[in-house]
């Protein structure tokens, strides 16, 4: 049986243009011209043709790009909004973690919107006050519950919102990107939480960006692409076909981004430094077959490449430096020719210098590129400071910055076996 039934959902929404300004809804809608008067042009589909169904005790996530139309449909399977044409069959109490504080009032307490949301989804207050503490003390929120919620930071949002969804005990639980803004601490509750509704039985409908968590609890994944569903099926499948798209869009952008970064570098003066003594230019990321490449798998090499040029004396004092960073500005890793033993001679005219990688081991994500010449003291020549990019494609399920090579080994009386 199924707790989730859509067919041909089609969700239409209005671009404004300057002809249509002075429509009003009530005139639109007497006149029945909301939509018949507006060309393709004028129209957006959030969501076209959309069918699929959720048997009960399924978890299935809905991954896709920014406006994919995920978040429309959530909506639409929660009540929020409704379809333009198509139907929507649920068999069963949902609860929908959307919105970041959707449905709570910011004037009033934790404690007392908790109750408004109680009721709302359909419990008795007596039902709401046998619950109590266990949301309060699964937010985490005993010592801020009495305050308004217009004074939570957006962590204490989520984890509000989130206990109340998932302790009024329903039979379809949504959740959209939210945990997204979780405290780093509460999302893996969250997540064991959503493992224990699976273990009962319940039905989930998850979106999230975060793709190795859609594999680690998905029965089954959608993706949608356009407002339409580009596949259906199997986690793994599923990620494996959206990531390889995704790296090929990735790569068409990255191109382009090198050419804009050629294009501005020298207007970015705060991201380059020095006396100049000592120059560094045409800077590159290469393959193993030494094509300029902007998007690597975690065990393919890759060599950085680079000119210098001594533009006045010559130098007997100079190292060369490369530092990878994450998105998130850390560093991952860090060395020079100092720090390798290398000791410098002399440095005349031009030259070129490559850095050779076997293996990157990093996880999913973008990172920049640090490069540098300096003097042993750290007297900086040129230094180029997050002006390179690129992306390491993956769909390991690896989490932190590194991925270090492993095996597992497993003797005695242990059953195990590898997923494929």
């Amino acid at each position: 049986m199924n707790a989730v039934a859509a067919e041909k959902i089609t969700k239409m929404y209005k671009r404004y243009a300057n002809r249509h300004k002075f429509l009003t809804l009530k005139s639109a809608l007497v006149n029945r011209t909301l939509f018949s008067e507006l060309s393709a042009a004028e129209r957006f589909e959030a969501l076209s043709d959309v069918s699929f169904s959720i048997p009960k005790g399924k978890t299935v996530s809905i991954i896709g790009e920014n406006g994919s139309g995920k978040s429309t449909l959530l909506k639409i399977l929660a009540g929020i909004s409704r379809p333009t044409s198509g139907s929507i069959s649920i068999d069963g109490r949902i609860s929908a973690l959307i919105e970041l504080g959707a449905g709570f009032h910011p004037e009033i307490s934790g404690r007392e919107n908790i109750f408004i949301n109680g009721i709302i989804l359909g419990l008795t207050r007596k039902r709401i006050q046998s619950l109590y503490d266990d949301i309060v003390r699964f937010a985490e929120l005993e010592d801020f519950i009495d305050n308004p919620v217009k004074s939570y930071s957006s962590g204490m949002y989520m984890r509000l919102g989130f206990s109340i969804a998932i302790n009024v005990d329903p039979d379809i639980l949504l959740v959209d990107e939210v945990l997204a803004v979780g405290d780093a601490s509460f999302v893996p509750k969250c997540l064991d939480k959503i493992n224990e509704f699976r273990r009962k039985g319940k039905t989930i409908i998850f979106v999230s960006h975060d793709l190795s968590t859609v594999e680690r609890i998905s029965d089954e994944v959608i993706w949608l692409k356009h407002g339409r569903i580009e596949m259906q099926g199997h986690p793994k499948r599923i990620v494996d076909a959206y990531l390889e798209y995704i790296g090929k869009k990735d790569e068409v952008k990255a191109e382009g981004l090198h050419e804009e970064q050629e294009k501005v570098a020298e207007e970015e003066r705060e991201k380059r430094w020095g006396s100049q003594e000592v120059t560094l230019q045409n800077v590159k990321m290469l393959d193993i077959e030494g094509k300029e490449k902007y998007i690597f798998d975690p065990k393919e090499p890759l060599t950085l490449q680079f000119e210098v040029e001594c533009r006045e004396k010559d130098e007997d004092d100079f190292v060369f430096g490369v530092g990878i960073f994450s998105s998130e500005g850390i560093q991952c890793y860090g060395t020079n020719t100092h720090i390798d033993r290398f000791v410098p001679k002399r440095l005349s005219g031009k030259g070129r210098v490559r850095l050779k990688i076997p293996a990157l081991n990093l996880i999913n994500g973008s990172y920049y590129l640090n490069v540098a010449v300096h003097k042993r003291d750290g007297y900086p020549f040129d230094y180029h400071h997050f002006l390179y990019t690129f992306r390491v494609g993956s769909s390991h399920r690896d989490v932190g910055i590194v991925r270090i090579p492993h095996d597992w080994e497993f003797s005695g009386g242990i059953e195990i076996e590898a997923q494929k």
